[in-house]
């Protein structure tokens, strides 16, 4: 029901507008009372009910009404949403062995770790590759979206690292070719052979469905901190008011790491994250342990 009414309610002015007068005249002529809080339906179903119950038979009259500025919206919070099954709450990207190492004692020490990830390690790397990756599934350059997911994946330093990445990108994938199917995006998936990284699997589905570069990147960043904070969280390092704390504290290198990925190439990628790196090749030997990564 609350779907259902969600999509009913545009952005466009006249588009509120007419939902609403449609739904007092419908009132009225069902012989509805009471206030808006409260409502009786004396007779019938009120013309407001019956629109809902066409949209609920037909939800692509629902995405007619929807502004195309809160499409991209609505694709943005759905796939890059913690509740998207791309398995992401398994993976801690090296966090959990930094967590064993003591290396994680405070919420600065861990704002410090994300900071790392951000400015010179694998999350700017990833913002650029979406960036190229992007450009070329828009252009329909197969060969040049070919040759950036064999970097993406190239880039991954150690087992878990590259599981993490074309798991979730597989299963990105699956996800969106089953809910949003879409020409252009088939065509894109089927210029790839073999495995392919997340923030290919990702640039390329926004690409096909027309999501500014530039709200994908601050998403995309933003979703990755989440992630990590969240395995934070679970492994005991931070409560949750000290998790929305460090992701307050690195939204403005998430903005720049963003706007740097817009105007960047593939020769601005690069990183300097050690500790991440070996953290995350220890992890693959770690007695007990919480996450795939």
């Amino acid at each position: 029901m609350i779907m259902g009414t969600f999509m009913i309610m545009t952005p466009h002015r006249n588009g509120l507008e007419a939902v609403g007068r449609d739904a007092d005249q419908g009132d009225a002529e069902a012989g509805v009372v009471g206030s808006r809080g409260g409502l009786t339906q004396a007779t019938g179903a009120t013309r407001s009910d019956r629109r809902l119950g066409q949209v609920l038979r037909d939800p692509s009259e629902a995405v007619a009404h929807v502004a195309p500025s809160s499409k991209f919206q609505h694709l943005l919070f759905t796939w890059l949403s913690p509740g998207f099954p791309v398995g992401a709450f398994a993976y801690s990207h090296g966090l959990e062995m930094a967590a064993e190492r003591g290396l994680l004692k405070s919420q600065a020490a861990l704002a410090e770790w994300i900071s790392a990830l951000i400015t010179q390690g694998s999350l700017r790397n990833d913002l650029l590759l979406v960036a190229h990756a992007y450009r070329a599934a828009a252009a329909g350059q197969l060969p040049e979206l070919a040759s950036t997911n064999a970097l993406a994946l190239a880039l991954q330093p150690s087992a878990e690292r590259y599981l993490e990445t074309t798991q979730q990108g597989g299963s990105f994938l699956i996800a969106v070719t089953a809910a949003w199917p879409q020409d252009d995006f088939n065509a894109l998936r089927a210029g790839l052979v073999g495995e392919v990284a997340y923030p290919i699997a990702v640039a390329m589905a926004a690409a096909a469905h027309a999501i500014p570069l530039a709200a994908l990147l601050d998403a995309y960043g933003f979703a990755f901190v989440s992630n990590l904070t969240s395995a934070a969280i679970r492994l005991g390092v931070v409560g949750q008011t000290a998790a929305q704390v460090t992701i307050a504290a690195v939204t403005p290198l998430l903005h720049t790491a963003a706007l740097i990925a817009t105007g960047g190439t593939l020769g601005d990628i690069g990183s300097a994250t050690f500790s991440a790196d070996l953290c995350s090749m220890e992890h693959e030997t770690q007695y007990s342990r919480l996450f795939r990564s």
